[in-house]
């Protein structure tokens, strides 16, 4: 029983971690006005045929606050890396020279600013559902276990260890979406 109890705790941790790693991802893509190589992330090339991300494609860098600059490690890249921004409907506009494409990125209004709040409190919201469906979701198997023969102890400590988990976890949610909300509303 106790295997049972363990696998239990370690399923529902997983889910919880999985939920902050995955409000990570989506923060990252909410630009805050300042310009990361992580903000192309999601932008893929077409590379002999295949489509690849840009960052095994280039060079990725940020010189300074405001720019990203994109030196492809083949010249005739230039032209598919440029349109692959284009298409990702990211809002950037890029500037290529013939060797390096810059990507200017602008202060955003304060009106976009506060949308921006929104989608991160949104992004924050569903990252918390995720947690909770997956205390109930071991509970409901604790539940079970119990009727299978666990001593009532045994369930009370580990719906305690749960609690304690989804505790945990939502500080971290917390503190994320404080974070992204301070670097979204500095300008």
């Amino acid at each position: 029983m106790q295997e049972e109890v363990q696998m239990i705790l370690d399923i529902c941790r997983e889910r919880m971690e999985h939920a902050i790693t995955h409000l990570d991802k989506e923060l990252v893509h909410i630009r805050a006005g300042k310009a990361s190589p992580r903000m192309l992330d999601s932008v893929m090339v077409e590379y002999y045929g295949s489509m690849v991300p840009i960052a095994q494609v280039s060079n990725i860098n940020t010189p300074d606050a405001r720019t990203i600059a994109i030196q492809p490690w083949e010249k005739s890249m230039i032209k598919p890396i440029e349109k692959a921004i284009i298409n990702s409907n990211l809002g950037f506009n890029p500037d290529n020279n013939g060797e390096i494409i810059r990507i200017n990125v602008p202060a955003p209004t304060e009106q976009r600013r506060k949308e921006m709040v929104k989608t991160v409190n949104k992004e924050g919201e569903v990252a918390k559902v995720s947690l909770r469906s997956a205390r109930k979701d071991a509970n409901d198997n604790l539940k079970k276990l119990l009727k299978d023969g666990l001593s009532e102890d045994v369930e009370k400590d580990a719906e305690e260890e749960v609690q304690e988990m989804i505790n945990d976890f939502s500080k971290k949610v917390d503190k994320m979406l404080d974070d992204k909300n301070v670097e979204i509303l500095t300008i």
